[in-house]
């Protein structure tokens, strides 16, 4: 119900934004509406169908990995953390190796391999729901956990800003400084969505069982992160790339490999996963066409700029710093719309400078954030969920302490 109110809200809201520009001598406010309604419902359609060959791809590629039996292998190799964050899915369970790979794919920042791994994940564990229409705990906690946005290597972040510094002309920039601020920022803000489900659905966390890993990871993650920091700006960019994209395709010869060796007709299992993958995309596009309508007409009628104008008189009022700013409507649309924090990102970038202290906040913000409404559009319409529960609320938790987290760690690294 709460999805539905605030989507609601998106369209009145903006009609009657538009009803006062209109009485205000706007005669234009409609038609920009009109315009970006009828260009939302396209967008969501397109958007459905380039994911189309994606799915196919992955899906096609997960199912080599289930017949081989590497699915079962990631899913007993993180049993004992999975067992308490999802206490709910059976050991063993085909989730549990669809979730670790999506979470993987979200650490790499690679978008458009985690996307599909995640829409396995949630068909996995729908086919656990005694009540189809409604979410599951589990789910609820693998949405929420991917709208907090982990991610190790903001990959195409580091990209956008190494080019339009060129651009610029900005002499021995260094496009990846950004990774150690936004790794914190993304990390404090998992822990956020992480506790604020825990507390909801009454989950242990504090258990030798789960803390163990987790400090194996956080010290696998800080040596990484100590290695890269050492490199001259231009290789540690080289290198998050190529640790990104190798990663990947280190897992797709090793379901190969499996396949191979357990005698597996790879061809065949491929092509039968990926047919899945155009019944998952056309699921997906009434849900997506839905969110990015509501979104398009609630920027249209301007009232994302009249938030800001409130944002920036509240700051000023308290005395506080108002530098930040700028950068801040990036992770208000990123909630939003992913294309549109982008391309917020690169505007204040252009405006300000790559490298001022607005630009480098937004990149932060763009790289430790997610799309929290497209997220659940498309990871719930996936499956056919309409009721979300508590699943909102906690990830719009999340997406707020990690914007002012962002702002709070941006000061301390570059200010």
């Amino acid at each position: 119900m709460v999805l539905n109110y605030v989507w609601l809200g998106f369209f009145l809201s903006a009609f009657v934004a538009a009803l006062v520009q209109t009485f205000g001598g706007d005669l234009g406010a409609f038609p920009r509406q009109l315009e970006a309604l009828f260009g939302a419902a396209k967008t969501g359609f397109e958007i459905s169908l380039g994911l189309t060959g994606m799915m196919a791809l992955w899906l096609g590629l997960m199912r080599i990995g289930e017949q081989a039996g590497m699915i079962d292998h990631f899913a007993r190799a993180v049993r004992p953390v999975m067992r308490q964050i999802f206490p709910g899915v059976p050991a063993g369970h085909p989730a549990h190796g669809a979730m670790t790979l999506n979470i993987s794919a979200n650490l790499l920042g690679l978008d458009n391999a985690a996307t599909p791994l995640g829409l396995k994940a949630m068909q996995e564990l729908q086919s656990l729901n005694e009540r189809p229409d409604t979410a599951t705990n589990a789910q609820i906690m693998f949405l929420v956990l991917n709208t907090a946005g982990l991610t190790l290597i903001p990959t195409s972040v580091i990209a956008i800003r190494q080019t339009l510094a060129v651009k610029q002309g900005v002499a021995h920039f260094n496009a990846a400084d950004i990774f150690l601020p936004t790794l914190v920022v993304t990390a404090i803000t998992l822990m956020v969505a992480l506790l604020a489900v825990a507390w909801v659905q009454r989950i242990a966390l504090w258990r030798a069982s789960l803390l163990a890993p987790l400090a194996g990871f956080a010290a696998v993650t800080g040596a990484l992160v100590w290695w890269l920091s050492r490199l001259p700006p231009e290789q540690a960019a080289q290198w998050m790339g190529v640790i990104g994209a190798g990663a990947i395709l280190a897992i797709v010869a090793l379901f190969m490999g499996a396949g191979l060796v357990k005698r597996v007709d790879v061809y065949s299992a491929f092509v039968d996963g990926a047919k899945d993958g155009f019944v998952v995309a056309v699921q997906i596009i009434p849900y997506l066409v839905a969110m990015l309508a509501a979104i398009a007409v609630f920027r249209a009628a301007g009232l994302l700029d009249w938030l800001m104008g409130g944002i920036a008189w509240a700051v000023a009022a308290l005395g506080w710093p108002t530098d930040f700013l700028p950068a801040v409507p990036v992770g208000l649309m990123k909630v939003l719309s992913g294309s549109g924090a982008r391309g917020l990102m690169v505007d204040v970038m252009q405006t300000y400078g790559v490298a001022s202290f607005p630009g480098q906040l937004a990149a932060i913000i763009q790289g430790s954030t997610e799309t929290t409404f497209y997220v659940l559009a498309v990871y719930f319409g996936s499956v056919g969920v309409k009721h979300t529960r508590h699943a909102l609320p906690c990830a719009l938790l999340a997406d707020g302490v990690g914007l002012v987290v962002a702002v709070l760690v941006g000061y301390a690294f570059f200010h």
